[in-house]
């Protein structure tokens, strides 16, 4: 496991990748987080973490969205689903899918409860991909 000041651990299933599970662990505070499109902000020993827009054909975000702060030690946990776009050209309409599981720890969380724990903090942003209501009851 990674030490750092943020520990994030990215777990991705991608249409595009046949729905192979892809998992990372990463270290690196802003710079890591500001790749899965999200921004940390320090209060001192606390930090928030937020959605920036991204690319997503659906949902589509125009603003950045608190998804929670943690104090040191805490790990949040973010769900989200997106529709994407091969291209912007109109004569090209197809999409692709991903289904994302973020987990972001402040400091190092004890034992393993970044991969496995209960987090402290869980936001599921996760949609219905064709416009429909919510997806419910998935933690």
């Amino acid at each position: 496991m990674p030490t750092g000041d943020v520990v994030v651990h990215d777990v991705l299933a991608d249409e595009a990748a046949s729905y192979t599970l892809r998992s990372d662990v990463l270290a690196g505070g802003v710079s890591i987080a500001r790749s899965l499109t999200l921004w940390l902000a320090f209060e001192g020993s606390a930090v928030t973490v937020e959605r920036l827009p991204g690319g997503a054909a659906f949902p589509r975000a125009g603003v950045s969205t608190r998804l929670f702060t943690l104090a040191h030690g805490q790990v949040g946990r973010y769900r989200a689903n997106f529709r994407f776009r091969f291209t912007d050209c109109a004569c090209d309409p197809s999409w692709y899918y991903e289904d994302w599981v973020v987990h972001v720890s402040n400091g190092n969380a004890a034992g393993d409860r970044l991969l496995r724990g209960e987090p402290d903090c869980v936001v599921d942003n996760r949609v219905h991909l064709y416009g429909g209501p919510a997806r419910r009851g998935n933690r």
